[in-house]
């Protein structure tokens, strides 16, 4: 008898028997057992196909539009079996569930502490009319040190306090060099706030990282006075902890302020006295920054006979320590998340 009209017959019978193994099957192992048997390397309708070579050339046509009838007949019902299956898996699931139950409550995130005491300091200083600003934290040592009138001998310059690299280029100390390469680029009048890290080689304990986050700011223009950055500052402290904080300006000394002032304020802990906190340090800008500033620039755009101005610094790390009464900054970055569910 002819190939061909024996697999007109044969490809029939396969595709009925498929179907009837298809629709008996009560799981998925079993369903999957019916499509390796008939569809798989070995399966029935597999080895008909490659019978397709033997067929007389007046018949291919036929066989093989039966060849395709049957597979997609075939894949088809594979496909709603498993789509049904799958239903009776899910119903089974749900059963002995009551759905009528509240809703189990979802766990929320919250920003970090010094996230919001970031953006709090931000938000206040905007609207005094400062912008903000950035720059690279791998720093050299004029952007570092030298513009800000630091000396070579200066302790913050040696290798046990500042990370340095190979190449002379460092681990920015503070953000006050944000200050310099703003001034470098921009011409009087200037009103920044440079957020950013700072590295430093300090043994990390209950107060000091080797990482922390420092907030600077920088106003320069004509007539800037110390009442300016007085006002300035008192408005600050009082908007980020309370209008009746009192806070005070004790002189002290850096390389690239004078005069030169470190801020206290005077705030109670529950359970303790009123007591005086230092929180920043400031002062008015040395005329020798503007010098080294116009010489970077090649003009005198920072004429220190006209333009003045003020600086000041500050740990964020601090600022949230003092808000929430954190005792340890190193909770700041372990990342615990007991301690940074109070934040919710």
């Amino acid at each position: 008898m002819a190939i061909g009209f024996l697999m007109k017959e044969q490809i029939p019978v396969i595709q009925s028997e498929a179907l009837a193994q298809i629709a008996t099957a009560h799981d998925e192992r079993s369903l999957e057992e019916v499509r390796v048997a008939v569809l798989g390397k070995k399966g029935t309708l597999t080895l008909a196909a490659a019978g397709m070579k033997d067929v007389p050339k007046e018949d291919k046509a036929e066989v093989g539009q039966l060849l395709n009838a049957a597979r997609s007949a075939i894949t088809s019902a594979l496909e709603e079996k498993q789509s049904a299956l799958q239903d009776l898996a899910d119903q089974a699931a749900l059963t002995g569930i009551d759905v009528t139950l509240p809703a189990r409550a979802v766990a929320t995130g919250a920003l970090h502490p010094l996230t919001l005491i970031r953006d709090e300091a931000i938000s206040i200083l905007r609207r005094m009319g400062f912008s903000l600003a950035d720059g690279p934290e791998i720093e050299d040592e004029f952007h570092c040190f030298d513009a800000l009138n630091t000396p070579a001998d200066h302790p913050a310059r040696n290798e046990k306090d500042t990370f340095y690299f190979d190449s002379g280029k460092l681990l920015r100390t503070h953000t006050s060099s944000v200050q310099i390469r703003t001034m470098e680029s921009a011409k009087p009048p200037i009103r920044i706030i440079a957020p950013g890290s700072a590295y430093r080689r300090d043994e990390i304990d209950a107060t000091h990282l080797s990482v922390f986050n420092q907030f600077e700011g920088l106003y320069v223009a004509e007539d800037v006075s110390l009442p300016d950055l007085k006002g300035t500052l008192e408005y600050f402290f009082r908007e980020l902890y309370g209008a009746q904080t009192e806070v005070r300006f004790r002189p002290h000394f850096f390389p690239f302020t004078e005069p030169s002032f470190e801020i206290d304020v005077k705030l109670t802990v529950k359970g303790q006295a009123p007591r005086w906190i230092e929180v920043a340090g400031c002062g008015m800008v040395d005329p020798a920054v503007f010098d080294a500033i116009n010489t970077s620039r090649k003009d005198t755009a920072f004429d220190p006979n006209k333009t003045t101005g003020f600086a000041f610094g500050m740990g964020l790390d601090r600022l949230a320590m003092i808000r929430w009464g954190i005792k340890d900054i190193r909770l700041l970055i372990e990342n615990d998340v007991r301690f940074l569910k109070q934040f919710a």
